[in-house]
């Protein structure tokens, strides 16, 4: 019984890592659309201390994750795990765009 348990928490622990933990992002992300300096400003303001950079921090790195906007809006806007939610009195859905883009221009980015 004390395996399983074993077992379990391993998987947990090895889920939340990420392989990009301590590789850079390579060179300087271009603002390439409109509301992208917008998004950096709000990943700085909500973002940035769990997921430096899009790196992992608290939470887990962003810039390995192909999510698709629409699915980093929700996941943003309804939380996931430790990952509180971002409602709409906390978080515009324009800002929430911004972000989602900015999201996606740090993954491309690397």
């Amino acid at each position: 019984m004390m395996s399983v348990s074993a077992l379990a928490l391993g998987v947990l622990v090895t889920a939340c890592s990420s392989a990009r933990r301590s590789e850079p992002i390579l060179g300087r992300v271009a603002v390439a659309e409109a509301g992208f300096g917008s998004g950096r400003h709000v990943f700085a303001q909500h973002c940035h201390t769990c997921h430096p950079g899009g790196e992992a921090g608290l939470g887990p790195a962003l810039n390995n994750k192909p999510l698709p906007r629409a699915l980093i809006k929700f996941q943003v806007r309804h939380g996931l795990g430790a990952m509180p939610a971002f409602k709409e009195d906390h978080l515009s859905d324009g800002e929430l765009d911004e972000l989602a883009a900015y999201v996606v221009a740090l993954r491309d980015a690397r």
